[in-house]
C-alpha cells in the first residue's frame, strides 16, 4: 500500500503556542498520521527573531525571518497564524490565504475586530479558517457550536472565557488576600502579563464571546459595542458578602436571546455555590450552553496554557488536512464583510441584583433608600446591615432583589448614589442561581 504524500505546514509565529504547536506534530506524528491519513510535517517556520533561543527545532532547520516565505512556499497548503495583535497578524492572514493556504489560527483579537473581512476573503479564494484555539484553549466549545449542537437553536450562552481573571477573583476567595497582592502573584506564575489590562478588564473575555455569538447565532456582534466590566474594581468584601449568601463571583460572559434580539454582556456576576460555574476554579474556564433540542450543556477545562492551546491547534490542521475544516466554514455562519452588524443596545435584561451601598449610619436613611429602589419597580429579596462603620460614618448595606429589569436598576442606582445619603459608588452585580 503506498504512503500517501505528506502535508506540509507552515508556522508563523514561534512562541510559546507556536512551539507546543512543533513539538505536537513533531512527537506525535504518528499518532496524527492515523487521525489525518497522511503525514503532517512542519515544512518552515517564521520568526520575528531568529537569534532567540528556542524550546524546539524545526525539522530540517527550516527557519525564516520573513513570514512571506511561509506564503509564497508553494509546497506550503496548511498555515498555522500563530501571532498576537491585529498587526501584523491582519496583513499576514491576508497573505496567505491570498495565496492559497489553508489558515488556523490562535488569534481571537484578529476575528473579533476583523472576522467578516477575513471570512470572506478565504471564502473568495476557496480556502478556510479555522480558529478553535482562539476560544478557551483547550475546551473544544467551537466544534460543539459550530458541528456537534447544529440541529439546535441556541439559546444562551454563558461562560468564563478568562482564565487569569478567574484565578484572581479564586485566590482571592481562598486565601483571603487583596486584588493587588494576588494579581502580583498571577504574574508571578505566569498567568497574568506584566501589563494584564486586556485581561482584568474584560476585552479578553469580551472579544471570545463576539466569536461565540457569532457562531451561536448568526450574527455579527462588533466586540466594542458589547458591555463590559471587569475584576479590577473587585474587594475582597464584596467577595466575602457574596460567600455570606452563598455565592461567589466570577467574570462571567453572557449571551442570549430577549425579544428577538441578542442580550451580551461581560461582567462580574454571583454565581450559586454548587453549579458547574461557581466550581470552576483557578485558571480554567467553563462555557454553559443551552439549546432548545438539547437543553443545558457544560464544558470545562484548561482556557490557555501551552499545550491545551496546542491541541487545538493541531486538531484544527488535522481537520483542515482530512476536509473537515472546509466544509465546517461553509456552513457555520460565515457572514459578508457587508454584513450589518447586530443590535444589542437597549436589551433589558431580567435578572436578580446583588447591591452593596455605602449609607450613612443615622434614622430614616435605610427607608429612603428602600424607597427610592420602589420608586423604580425594584423589589428586595432580602437586605443585610454590616455593623463595620468607615470612617466617614457609613456601613456597608447589602441588598439582594427579585428579578428586575437592568435599566430600572441602574437609574435607581444613579439616583441613591446622587443623594445625600450614600458615600461613593454603589456596585451591582447580576445574580445567576443556575
Amino acid at each position: 500500500m503506498a504512503v500517501a504524500e505528506p502535508v506540509r505546514v507552515g508556522v508563523v509565529g514561534l512562541g510559546t503556542v507556536g512551539s507546543g504547536v512543533v513539538r505536537l506534530l513533531v512527537e506525535s506524528a504518528d499518532h496524527i498520521e492515523r487521525h489525518a491519513g497522511r503525514p503532517i510535517v512542519v515544512a518552515r517556520a517564521a520568526v520575528k527573531d531568529l537569534a532567540k533561543a528556542r524550546s524546539v527545532e524545526v525539522p530540517g532547520g527550516h527557519l525564516s525571518a520573513d513570514w512571506r516565505d511561509v506564503s509564497r512556499d508553494p509546497a506550503i497548503s496548511v498555515a498555522a497564524l500563530l501571532v498576537g495583535g491585529l498587526e501584523p497578524a491582519r496583513t499576514i492572514m491576508i497573505d496567505l490565504l491570498e495565496h492559497g493556504k489553508d489558515v488556523v489560527t490562535a488569534n481571537k483579537a484578529l476575528l473579533a475586530e476583523h472576522g467578516p473581512e477575513l471570512f470572506e476573503l478565504a471564502r473568495r479564494r476557496g480556502r478556510s479558517i479555522a480558529f478553535e484555539a482562539a476560544v478557551a484553549g483547550g475546551i473544544p466549545i467551537v466544534a460543539a457550536i459550530g458541528e456537534c449542537l447544529a440541529a439546535n437553536r441556541i439559546e444562551s450562552i454563558r461562560g468564563i472565557l478568562n482564565g487569569t481573571s478567574n484565578f484572581i477573583v479564586t485566590r482571592m476567595e481562598e486565601d483571603g488576600a487583596d486584588y493587588a497582592h494576588v494579581l502580583r502573584l498571577a504574574q508571578q506564575k505566569g498567568y497574568a502579563e506584566a501589563d494584564p489590562a486586556m485581561d482584568v478588564d474584560g476585552t479578553d473575555a469580551t472579544q471570545k464571546l463576539a466569536i461565540l455569538a457569532h457562531l451561536a447565532f448568526g450574527a455579527w456582534v462588533p466586540w466594542a459595542e458589547i458591555p463590559r466590566t471587569g475584576i479590577d474594581g473587585l474587594d475582597l468584601d464584596l467577595i466575602t458578602y457574596a460567600g455570606e449568601l452563598g455565592y461567589r463571583i466570577r467574570l462571567v460572559a453572557v449571551a442570549g436571546r430577549s425579544d428577538g434580539r441578542l442580550a451580551m454582556r461581560v461582567a462580574p456576576a454571583l454565581v450559586k455555590r454548587g453549579t458547574p460555574l461557581a466550581e470552576t476554579r483557578g485558571a480554567y474556564n467553563a462555557v454553559s450552553i443551552v439549546g432548545d433540542a438539547v437543553g443545558r450543556m457544560f464544558f470545562h477545562g484548561l482556557g490557555a496554557g501551552q499545550m491545551p492551546t496546542a491541541s487545538a491547534v493541531v486538531a484544527d490542521i488535522i481537520d483542515t488536512v482530512v476536509g473537515r475544516a472546509a466544509i465546517t466554514f461553509r456552513t457555520t455562519g460565515v457572514l459578508s464583510a457587508d454584513t450589518p452588524a447586530a443590535r444589542i443596545a437597549g436589551v433589558d435584561m431580567q435578572e436578580r441584583h446583588f447591591l452593596r451601598i455605602r449609607a450613612q449610619d443615622r434614622p430614616g436613611v435605610l427607608a429612603r433608600i428602600t424607597g427610592i429602589l420602589g420608586e423604580h419597580g425594584i423589589s428586595i429579596a432580602s437586605m443585610i446591615q454590616h455593623d463595620a462603620g468607615a470612617a466617614d460614618g457609613t456601613v456597608p448595606l447589602v441588598i439582594m432583589t427579585h428579578p428586575c429589569g437592568s435599566t430600572a436598576i441602574r437609574k435607581a442606582l444613579d439616583h441613591i448614589d446622587a443623594s445625600d445619603v450614600v458615600s461613593g459608588r454603589s456596585v451591582c452585580l447580576s445574580v445567576l442561581d443556575e
